[in-house]
């Protein structure tokens, strides 16, 4: 594929915790995506630990064979952790206790001091870092001053309401983030509904997505969620222009 698909399997610890029960096991989730045909698993370590859990990722690092995308704050304790377990790629996010789930992207420009931190620390281990962020100007350049590799555009505003002008927000984003050297990756609402169109998206060369993927395995199995999802992915990169 011209595109990279990621799974997040935070919800599956979700289902777990609701009953302080050992099943369902997200690492076994993970092993079926990817035996499935995902490209990579994607977790958040969340500093209340509501849903995956450090044991979690620990046992996540030993049996991902593909990549490992742990997903986190930009903290002191979370760099460590992150140190110590070698995920492939860290992708730093914006983080509250009293959200639902990730509000926003990342606000490098305000936060920059502490963001500059967590990556020096983590670029110099040699991990992968990915910064979630809003399509941007401001906060892409900044992205790119502290050296990372990647980006993430946050497309839960574009999943809420799917104008024409929040996907050009989008576009715009990516062909930036693409122009100043950045891998750009996607996520957050994505559906196997509303996946086409950012799968769409040329300089698009990664999608995380996690709670739509489980909701519909709740119905069809997790590895059928994950076929039909990539199943769609597929038919937005048919889309992109030829030769893209």
């Amino acid at each position: 594929m011209a595109i990279r698909l990621h799974i997040n399997i935070d919800h599956v610890a979700t289902l777990r915790n609701a009953r302080g029960t050992r099943y369902p096991d997200p690492v076994v989730a993970a092993q079926l995506c990817e035996q499935a045909g995902a490209d990579g698993i994607t977790a958040h370590l969340r500093e209340d630990r509501r849903h995956v859990r450090d044991d979690d990722m620990a046992r996540l690092r030993a049996a991902v064979t593909t990549l490992l995308n742990m997903e986190m704050a930009a903290t002191d304790e979370m760099v460590a952790i992150a140190l110590k377990l070698r995920p492939d790629v860290v992708t730093l996010v914006p983080e509250r206790r009293e959200e639902r789930t990730t509000e926003g992207g990342l606000d490098v420009v305000g936060q920059r001091v502490a963001v500059a931190k967590a990556v020096s620390s983590l670029v110099g281990a040699g991990i992968k870092v990915s910064l979630f962020v809003a399509a941007d100007e401001a906060q892409l350049r900044a992205s790119r001053e502290l050296g990372v590799q990647q980006i993430e555009l946050h497309t839960g505003e574009y999943c809420h309401a799917p104008t024409p002008s929040e996907l050009t927000k989008l576009r715009e984003g990516a062909e930036l983030a693409h122009a100043l050297g950045l891998e750009v990756a996607a996520g957050h609402g994505l559906t196997r509904h509303n996946v086409l169109e950012v799968a769409a998206l040329s300089e698009v060369t990664e999608l995380n997505i996690g709670h739509a993927l489980i909701a519909d395995a709740v119905f069809v199995g997790l590895p059928q969620a994950v076929r039909e999802l990539r199943e769609a992915v597929l038919r937005g990169v048919a889309r992109r222009p030829r030769g893209a």
